[in-house]
């Protein structure tokens, strides 16, 4: 799969500040912008944990830790389901 690169540039000292390295945060940076965009319903759970570098399953967990829905489905979602179904 092709990959293109964002660069942003942070100053050293806020790095010091967060007591992180570059990689770290930068994978921070990634799974914060994936739960950013699931939530905001722009990609799918499936996208964001390909965002985020993780497998459904551990996306899944940390959206569960972060007690963030798994599905963003309302009510009437599920009725309309239920009634397509019947």
């Amino acid at each position: 799969m092709r990959q293109s690169s964002i660069t942003i540039d942070i100053p050293s000292d806020l790095l010091l500040a967060l007591n992180s390295d570059e990689v770290e945060l930068k994978q921070n940076i990634k799974i914060s912008l994936a739960i950013h965009l699931y939530q905001q319903e722009k990609l799918t759970i499936g996208k964001s944990a390909q965002l985020a570098g993780l497998s459904r399953l551990e996306f899944d967990k940390l959206l569960a830790n972060n007690k963030i829905p798994i599905s963003l489905l309302g009510i009437k979602d599920i009725e309309n389901d239920v009634n397509k179904l019947l």
